[in-house]
């Protein structure tokens, strides 16, 4: 999950910004609005951590630009307003919750976690792509009513390419997703796996795509 976090106070900033990566989030950080505005506008973020007060104004202000815009990212204000009618004011433009500083934040791990539970869509238990059946829980697989043994990386490779069925994912965005490698290290990783996966499930469902990547489809 990656975190956006809008915080103009340096220490503060950089201690959320650090232990939420040690935590395995991706984190960003912005000091201002129009900073914030910015990255909101190059990449996805999942959850936005927004203080109130800030050097162009008032951290509300985007939550409310957000959500009148259709955007529903899940977004705790972090303030040191911390009267009644600040906190409602917050939880009334669009927050999902709000949190008073000084908090702690063994709290704001709690809190992340409990609206980012209350936002995610159900798991689905199964995926079935053809005559390809993978059963998510019991990492079981199966083609033509036939198990595939695979590693826990040959799976989730699989799983990857199933979720994105008739995407092309780069090889790039695959070592990013189920490696964790955010850069390319030069390594044909990807093209191995690619192999061994298709060596197990067989023919006509893991496809090339000559100079981007792969897919997985069925119909091509």
């Amino acid at each position: 999950m990656t975190i956006l976090i809008i915080e103009d106070a340096i220490r503060l900033g950089r201690f959320l910004l650090q232990g939420l990566e040690e935590e395995g989030y991706r984190a960003a950080l912005a000091r201002s609005l129009a900073e914030a505005r910015g990255l909101l506008r190059e990449q996805d973020f999942q959850l936005i951590l927004v203080d109130r007060m800030l050097p162009d104004g008032d951290g509300l202000a985007l939550i409310r630009a957000l959500r009148s815009a259709g955007d529903d990212t899940p977004a705790i204000c972090l303030s040191a307003m911390d009267a009644v009618d600040d906190r409602v004011a917050g939880l009334r433009e669009g927050a999902d919750d709000y949190l008073t500083k000084p908090f702690s934040y063994e709290e704001l791990l709690a809190r992340i976690d409990s609206v980012t539970r209350r936002r995610r869509p159900a798991v689905r238990e199964q995926l079935e792509i053809g005559d390809l059946v993978i059963d998510l829980p019991g990492r079981r697989v199966t083609r033509g009513g036939r198990r595939c043994e695979l590693t826990t990386r040959e799976f989730d490779l699989l799983c990857t390419l199933a979720r994105n069925q008739g995407r092309v994912l780069s090889r790039t965005q695959l070592l990013e997703q189920v490696w964790g490698l955010q850069y390319d290290p030069g390594t044909n990783v990807v093209d191995v796996y690619i192999r061994y996966l298709r060596r197990k499930l067989g023919d006509g469902l893991i496809h090339t795509v000559r100079g981007v990547g792969y897919v997985l489809d069925r119909d091509r």
